[in-house]
């Protein structure tokens, strides 16, 4: 006896749609069960977790500044998710953007002009670009599957970061801490409001979906980026190159990725420290898939994976709840995308030794 997963005819376009919000409730309902399992009381958690953050507006402010470098990165990985390619390693090019992007400031803290912020916004872009190249060449050239390498890397450029504030780029000033001198005004994003950290690299997050959602839709790159996703041999008799597409959406991807790490550490952190994200690149897998790798959807699916982070921080506060606890959210609502998506296309059928018998007997 056994279970085995066939293929439905049709799949549901009603059940593709409230996949997420299925998704969503059933992560709820597993996040009661924990905060039972805790001995805390699982509707006040929820509440502190998802409620409360929403009702104060320096917490929108700072759900805002979380969900932009959610969505920018996730704009990037969905693109490469619809044309088939696998980019895990988002970390790694955020990491590297946010290095690239930061050399100016740190290396040339005297340089006091205009031009200082355009040329650390198109390092961040170069710096993810160059890291996303990688992978998208080692699969091209040698057949290697871009997940492993992707994540691989990943690892590297937290190295390289966690080395360079710790050695050659700390600041001398910083009684050993390892971080960076504290970036100049010119090496510092604007706010759009006077208080609190809302900076214009949100906006960044708004134009990049908008400009995927018309691309996609109008332009050939898209209708080459669809078609060798769904259907690779179409692609190669319609004369789009496979090792063309892959390069590319690597490096859209890489590039998004990288602005939203130079976006992060200028507007935010104003410096490097060996802990510039809390998983951005990871989290950002969640954002593009609850957003159905839809650009314009990704904006509002990065400001609920936004809200598990502001309200772990007050759970924390408020009722000794570890961290970890928002980790288990977010897996908690990508097993549950997951296994919506798995059975929107599929249906689960018990198979017994009998039946299976009676098939071989039948097919022979």
């Amino acid at each position: 006896m056994r279970l085995e997963l066939v293929r439905r005819p049709e799949p549901s376009r009603l059940m593709s749609v409230l996949s997420p919000v299925i998704a969503i409730v059933m992560t709820l309902i597993l996040g009661a069960v924990l905060f039972t399992a805790l001995g805390v009381n699982p509707a006040q958690a929820l509440y502190v977790y998802f409620v409360e953050p929403v009702t104060q507006l320096w917490s929108l402010e700072e759900l805002v500044v979380k969900a932009a470098p959610l969505a920018l990165i996730a704009i990037g990985l969905a693109l490469c998710y619809r044309a088939n390619v696998w980019n895990i390693g988002a970390e790694g090019q955020f990491t590297a953007g946010a290095i690239f992007g930061s050399a100016i400031p740190i290396l040339l803290p005297d340089w006091d002009s205009w031009m200082v912020l355009p040329l650390m916004l198109i390092l961040g872009v170069i710096g993810g670009m160059l890291y996303a190249a990688i992978p998208a060449i080692l699969k091209n050239r040698f057949g290697a599957n871009e997940i492993l390498t992707s994540l691989m890397l990943s690892y590297i450029a937290l190295l390289v970061l966690d080395w360079l504030v710790r050695g050659p780029w700390r600041d001398p000033g910083s009684f050993n801490f390892p971080q960076s001198v504290t970036f100049s005004d010119a090496a510092t994003l604007p706010l759009l409001v006077s208080d609190g950290r809302l900076h214009v690299g949100v906006l960044f997050a708004v134009l990049a979906a908008l400009i995927a959602a018309i691309r996609l839709s109008f332009s050939v790159q898209g209708f080459a980026i669809e078609v060798a996703g769904n259907a690779p041999r179409a692609a190669r008799f319609s004369g789009f190159s496979q090792k063309r597409i892959t390069l590319s959406v690597f490096l859209i991807s890489g590039g998004l990725a990288g602005l939203a790490g130079i976006c992060e550490v200028s507007g935010v952190l104003n410096q490097l420290r060996p802990e510039i994200s809390p998983g951005y690149g990871f989290a950002a897998i969640i954002v593009a898939f609850l957003g159905r790798l839809n650009p314009l959807a990704i904006l509002l699916a990065a400001l609920l994976l936004a809200l598990s982070y502001i309200g772990g921080e007050g759970a924390q506060a408020e009722l000794a709840v570890s961290s970890t606890v928002t980790r288990l959210f977010q897996g908690f609502l990508l097993l549950m995308i997951l296994g919506c998506d798995t059975l929107i296309a599929y249906k689960i059928r018990l198979v017994t030794s009998r039946s299976h018998a009676s098939g071989e007997a039948a097919r022979g």
